[in-house]
């Protein structure tokens, strides 16, 4: 079940809280392992929906894969300018996984808030754990593969991961499975509790579809009620 709508995304971004905090639509944190189908599901939302919801941009420190664009996929900037911006307070969130450094910087926010519509940002958990202690308060969604096994073969066919980074972004996805219990169920002894609103396992790509539309539809319709649609 999902939480009552709170603070708004222009006052998150900014460290404050509007006095309508409960008013309009809440920002989303879409959160899951590489491989479990969050691109593929964003994508499909941006598209079905492209006037209501738009995507927060993160920043790497990564290579670009190919077909990935500068400003589309991700900034891909230097680990010095990144590091920089971090410690000047730029950032809302960030983490380093296989030895690149991942953000969402506070520019990125508001260029989607600037355009009115609701900001949809890709993290992983140690972000998600970040957003946690802001002013923001969207709705937490993870996705998930209906196994690791199933996770290692759509890895294996992007023809994108080394024997090292395969065995790396698995094990980083067996931790991301054990420790994201939504805030309806009780966690299992040692998991982390509260992190998510909702739990996807992408086993069908329309399934997976419809069950996130279903879990933003009341703040589809509250975008469209105050003339994003």
């Amino acid at each position: 079940m999902l939480r009552r709508p709170l603070a708004g995304l222009a006052a998150a971004a900014l460290g404050r809280v509007p006095s309508d905090g409960m008013s309009g639509p809440r920002p989303v944190v879409l959160s899951g392992p590489s491989g479990a189908g969050k691109s593929t599901l964003l994508k499909r939302l941006l598209q079905e929906h492209s006037s209501i919801f738009g995507f927060s941009v993160s920043h790497t420190t990564r290579d670009p894969r190919p077909g990935e664009e500068n400003g589309k996929d991700y900034y891909f900037v230097t680990r010095e300018v990144m590091q920089r911006d971090i410690a000047a307070g730029d950032f809302i969130e960030h983490a380093e996984f296989s030895g690149n450094l991942y953000g969402t910087s506070k520019a990125a926010v508001r260029a989607v808030q600037a355009m009115n519509r609701i900001c949809v940002l890709d993290v992983d958990l140690q972000g998600v754990r970040n957003i946690k202690k802001t002013d923001l308060r969207p709705v937490y969604i993870f996705v998930q593969p209906p196994s690791l096994d199933v996770l290692e073969q759509r890895l294996r066919q992007r023809n994108t991961e080394t024997e090292e980074s395969l065995a790396k972004r698995l094990a980083a996805a067996r931790a991301d499975m054990e420790s994201k219990p939504p805030l309806t169920l009780p966690p299992p002894s040692g998991e982390e509790p509260g992190l998510f609103d909702l739990i996807i396992v992408n086993d069908s790509l329309d399934k997976a579809y419809w069950a996130l539309k279903e879990a933003l539809s009341e703040e589809i319709k509250k975008a469209q009620a105050t003339g994003h649609s």
